[in-house]
């Protein structure tokens, strides 16, 4: 090879070594536009209209029903929020007000509205100090510590909360914490559908 064969290989072999950090950050650029454009409480659930799925939870001692929370509850004639909360998950920290504020509201009790709950992969210690701190919504909680029946309801991650009707279908979910503004606008319209 000759020696100006040897100086045009050069730029272009540095001009390759660039090729994967240029390649990273235009992935890099393209998920971060589409999670700012995209509302994550939109992704959707193969559960909305379909039976909750088959489970059976262990109560979560000293807290809510002694049952636990299984598929049956759910069937009851009641309409149930169920939502799925960890201690270690911040953002649950934050929607907690929100839950209380519905579990408390006499007028959407008389109507038929429970609030359950289960913690969903947590240590029952830690799930405990958690509601004891911030309040107990829960009519009935139950421990999913393996994560088996969040896969079972297709959770992405917590907090995630489903409007469950009084026959035991799914009507609607909501991922991610929930806010004055996601409470008045979505969920709220999603429960007094159920409740007329």
């Amino acid at each position: 090879m000759s020696a100006g064969q040897a100086a045009d290989s050069r730029p272009r072999r540095r001009g390759m070594a660039y090729l994967p950090l240029v390649l990273f950050l235009a992935l890099a650029g393209l998920f971060f536009v589409s999670l700012k454009s995209g509302d994550p409480s939109r992704l959707p659930s193969a559960l909305i209209g379909k039976p909750a799925p088959v489970f059976s939870l262990p109560a979560l001692e000293g807290f809510g029903a002694a049952g636990g929370l299984s598929n049956a509850d759910l069937t009851q004639g009641k309409v149930t929020l169920v939502n799925v909360f960890a201690s270690w998950c911040a953002p649950c920290r934050d929607e907690h007000p929100f839950l209380l504020q519905l579990a408390r509201d006499a007028g959407l009790a008389s109507k038929g509205l429970r609030v359950a709950g289960f913690a969903y992969k947590d240590e029952p210690g830690n799930s405990r100090k958690f509601l004891a701190e911030v309040g107990n919504p829960y009519a009935l909680i139950g421990v999913d510590k393996s994560g088996r029946a969040g896969i079972d309801w297709g959770v992405y991650g917590v907090p995630e909360t489903f409007v469950v009707r009084g026959d035991g279908v799914i009507t609607y979910k909501f991922v991610g914490p929930l806010s004055a503004e996601t409470l008045r606008g979505k969920l709220m319209p999603a429960i007094e559908e159920l409740l007329r």
